[in-house]
């Protein structure tokens, strides 16, 4: 294994060959234990061809939505996506297909509907029936946030801590052991503290999600790793914290999954000190990491930085006075080991 990424290094850019580190990271699974290699998909499927998605042990749909106290109906463009999804099986018979429902902003009436009895069952039958039509393994909860506030004017209260564990037994106990329940949880202390109680729902899932990036974000003030793997002096936020949370919370390290961005975070600063990093700035825009080797680049003023401490990349431009933070190869391949090293479930990656 190590061989092969010196290649990948030697003569890949550091952005392409995320996907083939991660890919890697599987590749050696019958070594022992295969950790789970989760990658959300959100397209309209015209990109799927090609894509190698029998080397994921999972692929999550994104994203189904409520009406009322069901799934709400969704479109025969979406329906096909997902019937592809699933045909792919065919050819990779581990892989497990999930649906998603939720994401940021796609919860609005969550904390209402899940805060009754009534509720939580006509979502579940609704769900029931759509794993049956569309032959999906199982249903990811990314609700943004049980007890948080998430998107702007987004009910939320601390009833919804206990209505989500039982939302999760509702699920279990319709849908038996044969179809998994994973769910996304916030990579804060609020999220992680406030919003579940973790010794009854974690019998009940197979794995957490910790959406470990967007730690510094669209709200913030300041510069800052978005997707850390380590806490610094300066930013306390981070992969591995989350994970210690976790772990002190009693959450077996096999269903703890971490996450990585595939998508930079750019901000606007106004200053030059320390690259950026850790200043002023405003959150200007995101950049997909397809895009990342067109537009930051030394010829546009661009030149990156590591953070050894936080195992996190990030880029200044001078000129632009932009400040840039990501995952790279190298911060991935750090996550990777990281997860073998811990014992943790596996990695997953938006998107």
């Amino acid at each position: 294994m190590s061989e092969l990424m010196d290649v990948i290094q030697t003569y890949l850019h550091p952005v392409r060959s995320i996907f083939i580190l991660l890919i890697l990271m599987g590749a050696t699974a019958a070594q022992a234990q295969r950790p789970a290699l989760i990658g959300y998909y959100a397209g309209d499927g015209s990109d799927l061809p090609g894509r190698p998605l029998e080397q994921l042990t999972h692929v999550i749909w994104c994203f189904l939505h409520l009406q009322g106290d069901s799934i709400a109906p969704i479109t025969e463009a979406q329906r096909s996506v997902i019937q592809d999804l699933v045909d792919r099986k065919k050819d990779a018979p581990d892989l497990k297909v999930l649906l998603s429902l939720g994401g940021w902003g796609g919860c609005a009436t969550c904390s209402e509907v899940f805060g009754r009895q009534e509720g939580r069952k006509g979502f579940v039958r609704s769900m029931i029936k759509l794993l049956e039509e569309t032959g999906a393994d199982g249903i990811d909860l990314d609700w943004e946030y049980p007890a948080v506030q998430g998107p702007p004017g987004h009910a939320f209260g601390d009833q919804d801590k206990r209505n989500f564990t039982l939302l999760v037994k509702e699920l279990r106990m319709s849908l038996g052991d044969e179809k998994e329940i994973s769910f996304a949880a916030g990579g804060t202390d609020e999220c992680l503290l406030q919003g579940f109680e973790w010794e009854h729902v974690m019998p009940l899932v197979d794995r957490v999600h910790i959406m470990s990036y967007d730690l510094v974000h669209g709200y913030s003030s300041a510069t800052g790793h978005h997707t850390p793997l380590f806490s610094n002096s300066e930013q306390e936020l981070s992969t591995d914290h989350a994970v210690g949370i976790l772990l002190k919370e009693g959450v077996e390290p096999r269903k703890i999954v971490i996450g990585s961005a595939f998508y930079a975070r750019v901000f606007s600063v106004s200053d030059t000190i320390g690259h950026g990093l850790y200043r002023p700035g405003k959150f200007d825009h995101a950049v997909s990491y397809h895009s990342l080797e067109k537009v930051v680049t030394t010829e546009n003023g661009w030149k990156w930085y590591l953070d050894p401490q936080a195992r996190a990349p990030y880029a200044f431009n001078a000129t632009s006075m932009e400040f840039l933070t990501c995952d790279d190869a190298t911060s991935v391949k750090a996550k990777v080991d990281y997860v073998r090293e811990q014992g943790l479930g596996g990695i997953m990656f938006w998107q």
